[in-house]
């Protein structure tokens, strides 16, 4: 099989939606040989910020000179982003290889879904690269979620919101049941800032599975700024003047999870030095997440696409609004049509000068057209350019020198407008 047709395979998966359950990834990793208990994993879960927090958990256990492996979704432009080993994608080859083993496995019984059977095969590869630990973050909910067959030596939930809910629940406390799945008997959980159903729900599953429990503002905390400089004062000790690239108040609660994160595993067997955190932190490097891609005009790419994370997007740019009064806001926004449009768009576009809708080349993104019968008056100003080139080519034509443009609500968007940058397309496969 080679990697296009490995690609056309994977991407033909999608047809069977999202199916909870285990039986099929269970069936999938047995007639592996159990790939995921060949090395010691963490799992990170969270509606928000699980991506960062398992980013920053690699990246410093790599400094401390382990051979990680790190398993995330979606990916931004090509899908080996979700499979890395030490920072480098998963070869085409490997995809290809892989995917012609696991498919002889999906072909004895129910057919898996496309996570699924990507799960499977980023286990097996990290087992094959002998990985000596696996960050591998949740991909939805957690109870039901393919990645849920491991036994991590800890886990951590970061957020808890609303999104989803079609698969998850309609309030805080079912979606939370839902992530607090994760927790596992008698493995240390770290959670970040949770809304008071959420931590309760938590709480109670780590009473139920003998789970040590330390929450983010309670057993630890981080203080002060990424870039500037974060005192962390931990489960044991306390570090002094750590950086990390990663911007925005919401990243210093992604960073004290993951800092906690590594207390924990050095109790358990995986040794991280104070030099290795340090390192680790400060060479962080996550795409899609107020990631600045071009300077004056400032282009920032963020894939905030929930209320929470919207408003996390807001606090960033009022501060910037705040800090550079003469620098106007122009604002990119694209959605999926299933997400809470108007609850997204009331927090960002008063921060806009400019207002550019768009769409992601996706059938369930919403048209500029539904986007601005959702903005109301608002749109009345809002320019309309239906593809991502023609979005990107606009913001540019308005902003001049000490702009900000931002590009944000998706990151099925902000995959399209990376894939324009480098000249390249996206792979179809991004969900």
């Amino acid at each position: 099989m080679s990697y296009s047709a490995s690609l056309e395979y994977l991407f033909g998966l999608q047809k069977h939606g999202i199916k909870p359950g285990l039986d099929t990834i269970t069936r999938l990793l047995d007639g592996l040989g159990r790939p995921q208990a060949a090395y010691p994993t963490l799992h990170i879960g969270g509606t928000n910020g699980k991506g960062s927090t398992a980013a920053m958990a690699a990246a410093m256990l790599q400094a401390a000179g382990y051979r990680v492996g790190l398993y995330t979704s979606p990916h931004l432009v090509e899908f080996r982003e979700r499979i890395r080993v030490n920072g480098a994608m998963i070869l085409e080859g490997d995809v290809a290889a892989l995917t012609e083993r696991v498919a002889r496995l999906a072909g004895q019984g129910p057919q898996p879904t496309f996570f699924e059977f990507t799960t499977a095969l980023a286990f097996q590869y990290f087992a094959e690269a002998r990985v000596e630990v696996a960050v591998v973050e949740v991909g939805l909910g957690g109870r039901f979620d393919a990645t849920n067959l491991i036994m991590p030596l800890a886990s951590a939930i970061t957020t808890v919101a609303l999104d989803h809910q079609e698969y998850l629940g309609a309030s805080l406390d079912a979606i939370a049941f839902e992530k607090a799945g994760i927790v596992k008997q008698d493995v240390p959980v770290v959670t970040g800032r949770l809304k008071l159903p959420a931590a309760e729900v938590v709480a109670r599953m780590a009473t139920e599975r003998q789970a040590p429990l330390y929450r983010l503002g309670l057993e630890f905390e981080a203080l002060g700024d990424t870039l500037g400089g974060v005192t962390y004062n931990g489960i044991r000790g306390r570090l002094e003047g750590l950086t990390c690239p990663l911007a925005g108040a919401h990243q210093l609660d992604n960073a004290a999870c993951a800092l906690a994160l590594m207390e924990l595993v050095s109790e358990r067997g995986l040794c991280v030095s104070e030099q290795a955190v340090r390192t680790g932190l400060h060479q962080t490097f996550w795409e899609g997440r107020l990631e600045a891609v071009e300077r004056d005009p400032l282009l920032l790419l963020d894939g905030a696409h929930n209320q929470e994370a919207g408003a996390a997007l807001a606090a960033y740019l009022a501060s910037h609004r705040m800090a550079r009064p003469c620098s106007r806001v122009i604002l990119v926004l694209g959605m999926m049509r299933d997400k809470d449009l108007a609850g997204f768009c009331g927090l960002l576009t008063p921060l806009a000068d400019e207002l550019v809708l768009t769409r992601a080349q996706l059938t369930r993104a919403a048209s500029v057209h539904e986007l601005a019968s959702v903005l109301g008056e608002r749109a009345a100003g809002a320019h309309l350019a239906p593809h991502p080139a023609e979005a990107l080519a606009l913001a540019r034509r308005l902003a001049v020198t000490g702009d900000l443009i931002c590009v944000t609500g998706s990151l099925m968007l902000v995959g399209d407008v990376k894939a324009l940058l480098r000249g390249c397309a996206t792979s179809p496969i991004r969900g």
